[in-house]
């Protein structure tokens, strides 16, 4: 099957509402230094099609519950760089216009804005993850990926076309991207929702970021081998990791804007990833 319930990865923090969830692609070239899905695709940076995709979905979408939201994507973005020639994602979204599914587009590109004439047609809601506003910062945590000024750009257009738009500050991380919330905040205050979760290391990020961020890791290491471990995850010590959701908690709701946290066993509402603003 290539719709599956999300299950993330058996986490006992994990608050989301059932739902299912399709990865169009196989890995992600954004090569995100602090991504997780390395521990678990081989080859995770290389992007690869799935074997008679198309086909096979359709016989799915025929099945499917159509009660539930299928989300686009979490092991893999839905708009990697071949989607601008490929048009797989595209052909997906007008699968999902055909046997009407309710959906959601997470992504770190502006691809997707290629395809609002579709999405404007669907019971969809579309975000982006932003990790700092800081072009520079960005780019060394997110080398392949478009720069967020223009995956803001891109969500502020989709706003303007009538879909629900929310958006995602993650990961946050002490001492770097933490010190640019209020500004990457700001850039996002159009968005409905904002869901944030802190950074959690698993040994083959930590590596990843020890090798790249050696004086932020001589500043994050300690903290987080003092820390929990959660369903495989190094987890900032619970104090300091809640201090910092409560006060980006303050900040976004003094914004009129929801918030969400992402897998920190803290504050929801009315939903931790945005759901809540798919039509029914």
């Amino acid at each position: 099957m290539y719709i599956r319930p999300f299950d993330p990865w058996k986490s006992r923090l994990c608050t989301c509402p059932f739902k299912y969830t399709l990865n169009v692609y196989t890995g992600c070239d954004h090569g995100c230094v602090y991504c997780y899905i390395t521990s678990y695709i081989p080859r995770a940076f290389k992007v690869r099609i799935k074997e008679n995709l198309l086909p096979r979905l359709e016989k799915e979408l025929r099945k499917l519950d159509k009660r539930f939201i299928v989300s686009l994507s979490y092991s893999s973005d839905p708009y990697p760089t071949v989607e601008r020639e490929l048009g797989i994602t595209r052909r997906v979204l007008q699968l999902f216009k055909k046997y009407g599914v309710r959906c959601m587009i997470l992504t770190k590109s502006d691809i997707f804005s290629r395809d609002l004439d579709i999405l404007r047609e669907l019971k969809c809601a579309v975000g982006v993850t932003v990790t700092t506003v800081d072009e520079e910062k960005a780019s060394l945590l997110e080398p392949n990926a478009p720069e967020p000024a223009a995956r803001i750009k891109a969500l502020k257009k989709a706003g303007k076309s009538g879909i629900p738009v929310y958006a995602r500050i993650d990961p946050i991380i002490p001492f770097y991207t933490w010190e640019d919330f209020d500004e990457t905040l700001h850039a996002l205050s159009f968005v409905r929702h904002i869901t944030v979760s802190t950074l959690k290391l698993r040994p083959d990020s930590w590596r990843r970021m020890r090798a790249k961020f050696p004086g932020l890791m001589e500043k994050l290491g300690p903290l987080y081998e003092k820390g929990e471990r959660i369903g495989g995850y190094y987890y900032l010590p619970k104090d300091f990791r809640l201090g910092i959701l409560r006060e980006a908690r303050e900040r976004v709701e003094e914004m009129g804007i929801t918030f969400g946290s992402c897998r920190e066993g803290y504050h929801s509402h009315p939903t931790c990833d945005g759901s809540h603003l798919v039509p029914p």
